[in-house]
């Protein structure tokens, strides 16, 4: 039903809007050929008018009169000739009442080459043209020369035929080509309107076939697309909300279970402090967690509040670099930062403090003592490139494009030894890209990784 009406409604409306430009057309073809026709005529009736009167000129006699008078005896015109005072000299046939009208019209002037006499086909049996001819210098008389409208009629009448037989076809051929073109036009229309439907049903699933590189070629893919970005929502939706109901599990499990061991009344001492301590580790991880989450929550609905001012970059993370300097010194690791430059840049410095806290927090947990990470910048093509670089364990080149992923951990069997959430690098990716940056990561397993982040560099 929804195709019909679709194709019935274009359908309709291309008929009558080509139906009008071709009646129009149509219309003036017809009536310039018409006109064109009947001027034919009476140029054609003038001109025998003008040859008879050059006959008569060069041999005035009875043998002229009559010999024009039998060539127009079985001709379809015909010829009266007459003198000056409209007398009939000869006529090549018997007048008819509707000639004498005209003969007997009253004529003021008459050029050399004659004149139309009537030329109103429509309403009038004859039309007619009038040449005067002269003997000796001296005007003679009139050549006057008829020809009936019926056969003008039958003329245009054949005319009129044709223009049927081709209004006929081209009215076909253009049915036709609606047909096709309204076909050609609704069925995508209709297959991604199914799409759009099954999309609101939160069916996911939907295949459109290659439409072309026009309009709607590009529709159909940007639907395409728009499932599949769906499809990967629903998925990520569905995968966060597994995860963060076994993250936040997972810790009040831990809470509740050594609540109540260290409850029990013949539970010694130093039991209890150590249980009340596991309790206090859950509840800071627990803590953590929940600000990460409340984080990536404002961020999700804009509401994350960026403050950016200028800042000198080396001073700004040599200070962050000496405040993190004693968790490094504590596992027996060494922090370097090499930048030396006079480079200003345009940040949040809380929030930007916290990518870095990020990333070092990562270094310590995923590195070995004795080992380094350091911390280079550098100009690229107008913009900064920081690099932050660790010898840890290294992340496997499957897990590399999942890592920015929420709840994405690498090792998630030893996930909680090392107290992670999997929002720490989550939340970095978008605090970069909040300050209008990109961040990327290499990393060779067993080597260490690298990340680089590239924001803007401002100028003087």
């Amino acid at each position: 039903m929804i195709i019909n009406k679709i194709t019935i409604k274009l359908g309709l409306w291309f008929f009558f809007v080509m139906l009008i430009i071709e009646v129009c057309l149509f219309f003036f073809l017809h009536t310039s050929m018409v006109k064109s026709r009947v001027e034919e005529e009476l140029i054609a009736l003038q001109a025998r008018g003008n040859n008879h009167r050059e006959v008569l000129e060069d041999s005035y006699n009875e043998d002229t009169l009559h010999h024009i008078a039998v060539m127009e005896w079985n001709a379809d015109t015909e010829v009266i000739i007459t003198d000056r005072e409209k007398n009939i000299i000869i006529s090549s046939s018997k007048l008819a009442e509707e000639e004498k009208e005209i003969l007997y019209k009253k004529i003021e002037s008459v050029p050399r080459n004659g004149k139309i006499l009537e030329n109103r086909w429509k309403s009038e049996k004859y039309i007619s043209t009038v040449s005067p001819y002269a003997v000796n210098g001296q005007q003679k008389g009139y050549v006057f020369m008829f020809k009936s409208t019926d056969q003008v009629q039958g003329l245009i009448s054949r005319l009129n035929h044709h223009f049927l037989v081709a209004a006929v076809i081209t009215v076909t051929l253009l049915i036709l080509t609606i047909l096709f073109l309204t076909k050609s036009i609704t069925t995508p229309l209709i297959q991604m309107k199914r799409a759009t439907e099954k999309l609101s049903r939160g069916d996911f699933s939907v295949h459109l076939p290659n439409m072309g590189e026009d309009e709607l070629g590009d529709l159909s893919r940007s639907i395409t697309i728009l499932a599949k970005d769906l499809k990967h929502l629903k998925e990520e939706r569905s995968e966060f909300l597994s995860s963060i109901s076994h993250e936040l599990r997972t810790p009040l499990t831990y809470i509740k279970g050594y609540s109540d061991v260290a409850r029990r009344r013949d539970l010694a001492d130093e039991d209890r402090e150590r249980y009340l301590g596991i309790i206090y580790e859950e509840s800071e991880k627990l803590s953590n967690m929940i600000k990460d989450l409340f984080d990536l929550a404002k961020i999700d609905k804009n509401t994350f509040v960026i403050h950016q001012e200028k800042v000198q970059l080396c001073s700004y993370l040599h200070a962050i670099c000496e405040k993190m300097l004693p968790a490094f010194k504590e596992k027996d690791m060494n922090l370097e930062i090499n930048c030396n430059k006079n480079i200003h840049v345009l940040i949040d410095p809380m929030r930007f403090e916290q990518i870095f806290l990020n990333l070092f927090d990562n270094a310590i947990k995923y590195s070995d003592p004795y080992t380094k990470t350091s911390v280079f910048v550098k100009r690229e093509k107008g913009d900064v490139l920081i690099e932050v670089r660790d010898e840890g364990r290294g992340i496997p080149k499957e897990d590399i494009p999942f890592i920015f992923e929420r709840f994405y951990r690498v090792d998630k069997s030893r996930s909680r030894d090392f107290g992670g959430t999997g929002l720490g690098l989550s939340i970095v990716k978008e605090l970069v890209e909040a300050h209008q940056g990109c961040i990327e990561v290499k990393s060779e397993l067993g080597k260490g990784s690298a990340f680089f982040i590239q924001i803007e560099e401002m100028t003087e």
